[in-house]
């Protein structure tokens, strides 16, 4: 398979794992709202292993937004924060234990201007604190639990076609 293939291919597996463990969390009622705990979010520390992450969550959100999100501008913001956070993740990527900060703050800081447009809000801060509650349970704790378990079994990051955090340390090295 060529690398463009194989690129695309990761991504869009990536994009499809996000929306379907969002889906499990609308099931739950938390995939949208003030206090929401997106399961799909613990995928947003996969650029620590692969650039295809960084359109693949990018994607999921988009259309788990598009299907479950409060309107336009919950798509356009609620997409924005998470590539921005892929994009910081994948340049700390050499710092592993890292990749779940990235995501929990850009939540933290732009869900709840959509929160106060929507007038589901009870306060920026506030906002702010229950989207960083539930980013820390879904990508602090669910991602970093993900990070461990690759960084631990590097033989799963071969077959996934991932790099290891450890690799990109040596090629930077180098």
């Amino acid at each position: 398979m060529n690398k463009k293939t194989k690129f695309l291919t990761t991504a869009a597996m990536i994009a499809a794992m996000y929306v379907a463990l969002s889906w499990v969390s609308q099931t739950l009622g938390l995939c949208s709202g003030a206090v929401q705990c997106r399961i799909s979010e613990a995928l947003c520390v996969l650029p620590v292993f692969t650039t295809a992450a960084i359109p693949g969550v990018t994607l999921g959100c988009l259309i788990t937004n598009i299907l479950f999100g409060l309107g336009p501008l919950d798509v356009g913001l609620g997409t924005l924060a998470t590539l921005t956070a892929a994009l910081v993740c994948w340049a700390i990527r050499k710092l592993p234990y890292l990749a779940s900060i990235p995501t929990i703050a850009a939540n933290a800081l732009i869900v709840p201007l959509v929160l106060i447009y929507y007038k589901f809000s009870s306060g920026y801060l506030v906002d702010a604190g229950l989207v960083a509650v539930g980013e820390i349970i879904a990508c602090g704790i669910l991602g970093t639990l993900l990070v461990w378990y690759l960084m631990k079994h590097p033989k799963t990051v071969k077959a996934l076609g991932f790099t290891s955090p450890e690799t990109a340390r040596e090629t930077a090295a180098a």
